[in-house]
């Protein structure tokens, strides 16, 4: 019998993985996830040659361990996502945020700057800039660009080749496909795939959102960061929160998900609607 299928993740190994994981990463692994966290390590464990998962923790902690604590975040990285996600909030974007902003940017020549903070797969970021070409195409004219995160290398690479398969566009008009996607054929018939012009309005980066420095511009004017903070503890939020409204231009929007609150978090953002927040 393979052994690699057969390892068993002890209670003490779990709870090493488990502080490693909330160290690098500040995602709060329950007891509850044991099994599946065992379920995906068990493959990474036969690439790297061990037996154990006892093996595997003793790497992690060693020197030659540092790229593989990447490895393990980029394993248990939830990555649940789709175009529109949410689509109250790209609504509020195109009705609310955009006819505010763009007059004062125009006026000082000075361009709209988004970020897409948790971009796993990219539907997001790109759905973003499908909103924002489509908005200027019908507005005066404005430089915009949305930056893209994640913690996931294995995520933005995916992003990164913009190639989607067809069901998970049913979200789009046929316009909207035409305009923005190009379909795939023979070998890739039932993909489509982002077109260049839109794809050049996006950049991709990897960011663990607790690093000290972000290679994201400061002076976002609006930032999405949805559905992550409900993995992190109360201490977790709030740091994050007070980094995410230093990177907010002054007006700027920090958009969260809709099963998501600061509730119970210092910060100094007006609150404008669920999941939506204002920095003054």
């Amino acid at each position: 019998m393979d052994p690699f299928f057969t390892a068993t993740l002890s209670a003490a190994a779990y709870r090493t993985l488990v502080a490693l994981v909330y160290q690098h990463s500040r995602i709060r692994l329950g007891a509850d996830k044991q099994p599946m966290l065992a379920n995906r390590l068990r493959k990474r464990l036969r690439v790297l040659g061990l037996t154990s998962f006892d093996e595997y923790c003793a790497l992690l902690e060693s020197r030659a361990g540092a790229d593989e604590i990447g490895q393990l975040v980029d394993l248990i990285s939830t990555n649940h996502t789709k175009f529109f996600r949410e689509p109250e909030h790209f609504a509020f974007l195109t009705s609310r945020i955009l006819p505010e902003l763009t007059p004062r940017l125009i006026a000082r020549q000075s361009p709209l700057r988004v970020w897409s903070a948790a971009a796993a797969s990219g539907e997001e970021p790109f759905t973003l800039a499908i909103v924002l070409a489509e908005y200027f195409r019908e507005h005066p004219s404005l430089d915009w660009l949305v930056e893209a995160s994640d913690i996931s290398q294995r995520m933005l690479a995916h992003a990164q080749q913009g190639i989607y398969r067809l069901d998970h566009g049913q979200w789009a008009s046929p316009d909207l496909l035409k305009r923005y996607f190009q379909k795939g054929f023979g070998p890739r018939a039932g993909t489509c795939r982002v077109k260049p012009e839109l794809q050049h309005r996006v950049r991709f980066h990897r960011v663990n959102l607790f690093q000290a420095e972000y290679p994201i511009p400061r002076d976002q004017h609006v930032i999405f960061c949805r559905n992550v903070m409900i993995y992190f503890d109360p201490p977790s939020r709030a740091t994050l929160v007070q980094k995410l409204t230093k990177q907010l231009a002054h007006g700027g929007y920090l958009i969260i998900g809709h099963s998501e609150s600061l509730l119970g978090v210092r910060h100094d953002l007006e609150s404008v609607r669920q999941g939506i927040y204002r920095r003054n």
